[in-house]
């Protein structure tokens, strides 16, 4: 029941964020933007405006990039910089804006403020960063022990019996999206606590997110794992249909660019919806802690 009340008592929460929803789009698209334009620039220098379309019109082809000469090593190093310039800055922003995100969603109805959903972004902006870059890091690590390590051996053995690598992979890959599920609880339960406090105890939170997510471990796991595959089957569609366009007028091409971005702006809404669900989970649980307390006490 505490799973089916979280996730639909966030619904009304999500919707009045969606002006909020619509800043982080906008900021996504600008960040995009300055790493998109200035790649389409130096193609159009290296291949001519018509020509780099009517080699990419069936499809992207990598035998076309051998065209460009010496211009391919140096358009490549700009996108290599200009990518981790965006990621960086991606992961920045992301900090920023689920700090308001958070915060918001504390409330079940009110009026948006745009003025009010910076501010908190600015409030909880230290603290959310810290605990990104945590999970992050720990995150990293374990990919490279669950499935940078096994995989790596078994590749490299001699002795392998034929399709243990894919069967290695398999195993690794289950272990690792669970232990990622638990990661995600545990960030999520300790930024939906760092806005309670007034202060941040960036560290303190991520401790509340590891005993919040094992001590309500039965319904906090389900909920997560409810949440992600909408979340997943969501993409996977996007993924299904986007690539199956190929718009042969002008008009077709802003209509799926349009198309895009309504996806992608849908894909920032199931977002807040996870945050707002493990929000309201963590106050349900702590409501029912509080009578225990009293109860014991007495």
């Amino acid at each position: 029941m505490k799973i089916i009340h979280s996730i639909k008592s966030t619904v009304l929460r999500t919707i009045y964020l969606w002006k909020g929803a619509l800043i982080i789009w906008f900021s996504s698209l600008l960040l995009v933007s300055m790493l998109a334009i200035p790649i389409k620039g130096a193609l159009n220098s290296g291949f001519g405006k018509s020509m780099i379309t009517e080699k990419l019109a069936g499809g992207l082809n990598f035998e076309v990039f051998a065209d460009l000469g010496a211009a391919f090593k140096s358009i490549m190093s700009f996108f290599s910089v200009g990518l981790f310039m965006a990621i960086l800055v991606g992961f920045i922003l992301n900090a920023f804006f689920t700090g308001g995100v958070f915060e918001r969603l504390k409330e079940s109805s009110g009026k948006f403020s745009a003025g009010e959903f910076f501010r908190a972004s600015a409030k909880n902006f230290w603290s959310f960063l810290v605990i990104s870059l945590i999970i992050s890091l720990i995150i990293l690590v374990l990919a490279f022990l669950i499935i940078g390590i096994p995989l790596s051996i078994v590749g490299q053995s001699d002795s392998s019996p034929e399709g243990a690598l894919f069967q290695t992979g398999l195993i690794v890959l289950s272990i690792f999206s669970l232990l990622l599920t638990v990661l995600l609880l545990v960030a999520d339960y300790a930024r939906a606590w760092q806005v309670t406090m007034d202060r941040n105890v960036c560290f303190k939170a991520i401790g509340f997110g590891f005993s919040q997510t094992f001590k309500t471990f039965l319904s906090s796991f389900p909920l997560m794992i409810i949440l992600l595959v909408v979340q997943l089957s969501f993409g996977w569609l996007v993924l299904k249909i986007l690539p199956g366009i190929r718009p042969a007028t002008g008009a077709g091409v802003f209509l799926l660019f349009l198309l895009s971005q309504i996806l992608f702006f849908l894909k920032i809404m199931l977002k807040i919806w996870r945050y707002g669900s493990v929000t309201v989970l963590m106050a349900v649980n702590s409501q029912e802690k509080a009578p225990e307390q009293t109860k014991d006490f007495r």
